[in-house]
């Protein structure tokens, strides 16, 4: 891989951390947001409760309103492909309920006496293309002074109050699928340190769920959620939690980017990561062949990722399986 060697400002040492792994920790999340759930609404569909990817407010018989707002800190150096990655990863919740974005707005924070005006526009350039290649109208938004570059969106979507695919609606039995491959986070952790620029996660990261989106609505799919900042475990276990089933998951058969195990042999480990995987670790079960690293690769923070899906989706993995958990008992995740 090429270092940069024409960007005399990299975005990404303005940052303590890189896109969704500069996420607050779930569990202190939950912790500050446990009592404000507030006053049940006749025409809330999902709310705050089973922590969902975006809200959903009942408008009329047959539509339902969706709204989410994503941002985060630079995860390139580029300030188009942060812009880029930065849009996909907030219509993101909107495609994981399965809604269609309808209208977003900009949401940026930029720390004005240290990066130029042209790096402003490039991000906000990247945005617009990729609402405009989801078919939804980027207009305006807000900006404040911040002592990091912050680059994300607002976005309202509808949907069908009846085919709305959720957090807590997995069933057991059925099969689980993944539409990305993971590393992201490894990688991003990688370029960050060394300039190195690694084309396959910038591609899987502007990719849109728009059609994996589809895809599981044509299959009957009723849960879904898509994989950011709490790695494939984190939003995994939200999921068993809120659905009250247990998960198998089948290690070999979850997809990876390539360079992603050398670049984690090699200490290349955003602290997102590890966070998540001690966060989620008690409600593991994972047998004695199973490595340290594999946890942290299942447990990698990342932006903009696939959906993970209660259900089969054409040409995407199926890496495990939902099971039914014993009354009494807590849900776990059971690797293999």
């Amino acid at each position: 891989m090429a270092a940069i060697d024409d960007a005399p400002i990299r975005l990404t040492q303005f940052a303590a951390g890189g896109g969704c792994a500069c996420k607050v920790p779930a569990g202190q999340l939950e912790e500050v947001v446990a009592d404000l759930i507030g006053v049940p609404h006749p025409d809330l569909i999902v709310g705050l409760d089973a922590g969902d990817d975006a809200a959903a407010v009942r408008i009329e018989g047959d539509r339902a309103i969706l709204s989410t707002a994503d941002f985060f800190t630079p995860v390139v150096d580029s300030p188009y492909d942060w812009g880029r990655i930065a849009a996909a990863n907030a219509l993101s919740d909107i495609y994981a309920m399965g809604g269609r974005p309808i209208m977003a707005i900009n949401l940026l924070g930029w720390p004005a006496d240290l990066v130029s005006a042209d790096h402003v526009r490039e991000v906000l350039r990247g945005g617009l293309a990729v609402g405009e290649q989801a078919g939804c109208p980027v207009v305006g938004g807000h900006s404040i002074a911040a002592p990091e570059p912050l680059y994300g969106m607002a976005v309202t979507g509808i949907a069908d109050p009846a085919r709305l695919m959720r957090n807590d609606a997995a069933e057991p039995g059925l099969p689980i699928s993944l539409t990305k491959s993971l590393g992201v986070g490894v990688l991003g952790n990688r370029h960050k340190a060394t300039g190195e620029v690694f084309p396959q996660a910038i591609d899987s990261m502007v990719t849109l769920n728009a059609a994996a989106a589809e895809a599981a609505l044509a299959a009957g799919v009723r849960a879904c959620t898509d994989v950011t900042g709490f790695g494939l475990l984190g939003h995994l276990w939200k999921m068993c939690r809120a659905s009250g089933v247990g998960a198998v998951i089948d290690r070999s058969s979850v997809p990876v980017l390539e360079g992603t195990w050398e670049s984690l042999a090699a200490g290349y480990v955003p602290g997102g990561s590890r966070r998540n995987l001690d966060g989620v670790r008690p409600h593991l079960e994972a047998g004695a062949e199973v490595t340290e690293d594999e946890l942290v690769l299942l447990a990698d923070a990342q932006t903009s990722g696939g959906l993970l899906v209660v259900g089969e989706v054409p040409g995407a993995p199926v890496i495990g399986h939902t099971v039914a958990v014993p009354p009494g008992t807590a849900p776990r995740i059971t690797i293999r």
